[in-house]
């Protein structure tokens, strides 16, 4: 048994998030007077939308920001009801929208909220590495069930099927569009995952972050399949307002009370200023699809340049603002093709290793979330970079 004082606890010991390491790296480059462009993070380069940081600025000169309930402003959650009407057709009662400081606050409350600890929650590899962080540090087991080209980088009904009768989980989590691979479930797959958790009684979490900023393809929200899945999103990207820290959680009926315990003691409440911007962004779609009109345009360059540089199995990019890749040949290691990328060239890609722990020092995720001619910068720059190796 460990000894208490004596270092860190052990549900600690999780992978740290390298895309925010190497972002650090970044920024000290930057501070010694480095020209560094940054494909590593997913964030928008856009500034949040006129119309919140008119609401924010307002709010701020009357000097009135304080604690809200611990479930978010009833404007706020109206407002996104109604949203669900209009984008999905589904009717959703406001008391089940809950306003969380992010994406990664609404995942911490579902995991406490549905699940005991030594549960287990199957999720697709290469994906998000803070579902998996989080979930250890929770004491929650994540079922990480590897995807790839044959497949298009879902996860399927048919594979939780097979896994399921194997060794059952308690919860399943999906992301569509996804990250890091901006892959997107089929509409009639996520009826089948839907049909799967509702027979087995498994919960079914959507990661939804990144709706609105898909390619051509059908988006469908989980919601319109499963009265009882608990759906996550956030400000952060089609919104533009990464630091702002709010987001949102649908939950079923059957969670309103526990979820607000929960963030009555964790968060005590979502931040009141982020949450006036947030509503107020709502009413800026105009603008917020023309920044998504420059992600179309980057999308378009990266899935020209990264063949012609050297990239391989490249994932289908059908939404959200990332390239997953295979690195060049001729680097030993994605890790190391990263370092050195920033170290000589200054630019900043993420290493896969932090989405797939198995596989993934053999790709890099880079987003095009950047503004137009910086991520042609670091594209030229890349190639440069590869053709000398």
């Amino acid at each position: 048994m460990r000894k208490h004082g004596s270092g860190p606890s052990d549900r600690s010991g999780i992978e740290p998030f390298h895309a925010m390491t190497f972002l650090a790296e970044a920024n000290r480059l930057k501070a010694e007077g480095a020209d560094v462009l940054s494909l590593a993070v997913g964030q928008p380069a856009s500034p949040a939308p006129l119309p919140a940081r008119e609401a924010a600025t307002t709010m701020i000169g009357r000097g009135a920001v304080g604690y809200t309930d611990a479930m978010g402003r009833p404007a706020l959650r109206s407002a996104l009801a109604a949203h669900y009407r209009q984008a999905y057709g589904v009717t959703i009662d406001p008391a089940r929208v809950m306003i969380t400081s992010g994406a990664s606050g609404g995942f911490n409350i579902a995991f406490l909220a549905a699940f005991e600890a030594g549960d287990r929650i199957a999720i697709a590899a290469p994906g998000y590495p803070a579902y998996r962080n989080i979930m250890r540090a929770l004491g929650i087991a994540p079922v990480e069930i590897e995807v790839g080209p044959s497949d298009d980088y879902i996860l399927t009904s048919d594979r939780l099927e097979a896994y399921f009768r194997r060794e059952p989980f308690q919860g399943v989590l999906i992301a569509s569009p996804a990250n890091p691979t901006g892959t997107m479930t089929p509409p009639d797959e996520i009826r089948r995952i839907a049909d799967f958790c509702r027979t087995n009684g498994v919960w079914l979490i959507s990661d939804e972050i990144y709706h609105r900023l898909s390619f051509g393809q059908e988006e469908r929200s989980a919601l319109q399949d499963l009265e009882e899945a608990i759906v996550v999103n956030s400000f952060s990207k089609y919104y533009c307002m990464t630091g702002w820290r709010i987001g949102w959680m649908i939950l079923p009926p059957s969670l309103t009370d526990a979820a607000e315990r929960l963030g009555q003691n964790l968060y005590i409440s979502a931040s009141d200023l982020s949450q006036t911007a947030a509503l107020a962004a709502l009413s800026a779609g105009d603008e917020l699809d023309a920044v998504r009109e420059s992600y179309r345009r980057n999308r378009l360059t990266m899935r020209e340049r990264l063949p012609e540089i050297g990239f391989r199995t490249i994932a289908p990019i059908d939404g959200a603002f990332y390239a997953y890749a295979q690195i060049p040949e001729g680097f030993p290691s994605a890790t190391v093709f990263a370092k050195t990328l920033l170290k000589q060239s200054h630019v900043a890609v993420t290493p896969g290793t932090d989405f797939d722990l198995r596989r993934g020092d053999g790709f890099v995720r880079l987003s095009y979330a950047g503004a137009e001619a910086d991520v042609a910068r670091a594209l030229d720059r890349i190639a440069d970079f590869v053709s000398k190796a």
